[in-house]
């Protein structure tokens, strides 16, 4: 039986290959949209805040969408395996 620590696992691993999978996908946009690379480093005092908020809220966003879309994935293979949603994916925050 597959367990709480393994599902760790598997969400983790789901928010990871998010992240690999945004960072290209984003960089990617960032220069057909804008014509230019997006900035290295974003606190650097040579970028502008235009420039840095605008990164800071692209990346923020496409990350947590696609965590989001990879964890909900991750949460459906699991529940094709085990026949249930993993105790933390049923849990939804609202109280009772």
């Amino acid at each position: 039986m597959l367990n709480q620590m393994t599902w760790k696992v598997v969400a983790g691993t789901a928010g990871a290959a998010a992240g690999l999978v945004v960072r290209g996908g984003l960089r990617a946009a960032w220069r057909a949209g804008r014509g230019e690379e997006p900035p290295e480093n974003p606190a650097s005092p040579s970028t502008g805040w235009p420039e840095a908020l605008a990164w800071a809220v692209a990346s923020g966003v496409a990350l947590a969408v696609a965590r989001l879309v990879f964890q909900r994935g991750a949460a459906e293979a699991w529940r094709s395996a085990t026949g249930d949603y993993p105790v933390e994916v049923q849990r939804s925050g609202a109280a009772a």
